[in-house]
């Protein structure tokens, strides 16, 4: 698990973290809008250097701060679902959703990580939809 926390001094490792991650939280916090903004550009660079299969999710943090919330929760989950990530909020401060977050992250990568298992286990089995056998004339020989 790495945290960069958004800092531009790791801009140019995080391509790495990319490249071999599982699953990546992206985490921004709710009171402050440029930090949903941020969510573009990080965005772009998962795309760009993460794998396809990789378990990706947005959080927003701070929740607890309803006074203060400057992006509201369907403004974020509609900017998750655009991209495919899932999404959900927490309050680090008072520990709501944290475990539930990370729990659901890993519930992920460990339904991944049993789909690759059986994929390698049995690497030929197919399943063909709509195609039918063909019968030969020649008998039940090739």
């Amino acid at each position: 698990m790495w945290d960069t926390a958004g800092q531009d001094r790791f801009k140019t490792i995080t391509t790495q973290f990319y490249r071999g991650a599982s699953g990546i939280l992206l985490v921004y916090d709710v009171t402050d809008m440029t930090s949903f903004e941020n969510l573009k550009t990080w965005r772009q660079e998962i795309d760009k250097y993460a794998d396809e299969k990789c378990i990706r999710m947005i959080v927003g943090n701070k929740a607890d701060l309803t006074s203060k919330r400057v992006v509201d929760y369907k403004t974020a989950k509609a900017f998750a679902d655009q991209y495919g990530f899932a999404y959900t909020e927490t309050s680090a401060k008072t520990a709501s959703n944290v475990e539930q977050t990370f729990m659901t992250m890993t519930a992920e990568l460990k339904t991944q990580a049993e789909a690759m298992k059986l994929q390698i286990a049995n690497p030929d089995a197919t399943i063909s939809i709509g195609e039918t056998a063909k019968v030969s004339d020649k008998g039940p020989c090739c």
